[in-house]
């Protein structure tokens, strides 16, 4: 009841309820932390932690743990109409996983984000096979591998048209031909050379 800014709700409230999430969570994470394991929540529209703001309000709750990561999956991102390359640049350091999931966002002049009553294929934000959506995985994987990721990448498939063998088969090749082999030095390497300070000092006349 509180997804939506109104009517109005009580003073307080999400301040209380993220106080109590961290309390419920903070003992929790320290026993994954006893065991050297990352905890990785899934940012999901209709759930307590939906976006960057509300992860930053329950990472507070919890002290900033260690243990408190994200499991990133684009797909969500896309349908809140959230910058889903940008999260990357500001969370990179707490994402310990990666769901590799397709989404479409067709808003028209009957629906937008909010279009949950019509069913799947109807919906202006649905679901996609890998490819046949809009996320841009170039663009995900390239941040990724800019910031070291080295963890897994998924696939979720949750496509409301295309038959999910066919998806599996797609999906496989699809993420293994995103997964970039990091380069071992600078493309123009070569033109680097020795210093030599009597030809710099040349060059600047003096």
């Amino acid at each position: 009841p509180y997804l939506y800014p109104f009517p109005q709700r009580p003073a307080g409230l999400i301040e209380e309820a993220f106080g109590e999430l961290g309390k419920r969570w903070k003992p929790i994470l320290d026993v994954y932390e006893d065991n050297g394991v990352d905890v990785g929540y899934e940012i999901h529209p209709s759930e307590d932690v939906f976006d960057g703001a509300t992860f930053e309000m329950f990472l507070d709750a919890v002290g900033g743990h260690k243990r408190c990561n994200i499991n990133y999956d684009p797909s969500h991102f896309l349908l809140q109409q959230l910058d889903y390359l940008e999260f990357i640049d500001i969370y990179h350091e707490r994402i310990k996983a990666f769901h590799v999931k397709d989404a479409e966002f067709n808003p028209t002049g009957r629906q937008g984000v909010y279009s949950g009553y019509q069913s799947w294929t109807n919906r202006a934000g649905r679901f996609r096979s890998l490819g046949d959506g809009q996320v841009d995985f170039g663009g995900i994987f390239s941040k990724l591998t800019q910031y070291n990721y080295d963890s897994w990448a998924v696939l979720e498939w949750e496509c409301c048209l295309k038959h999910p063998e066919d998806g599996a088969a797609e999906g496989a090749p699809f993420i293994e031909h995103h997964i970039i082999r990091v380069t071992e030095k600078a493309f123009d390497d070569f033109a680097a050379g020795t210093t030599d300070k009597k030809l710099l000092r040349a060059m600047m006349g003096i």
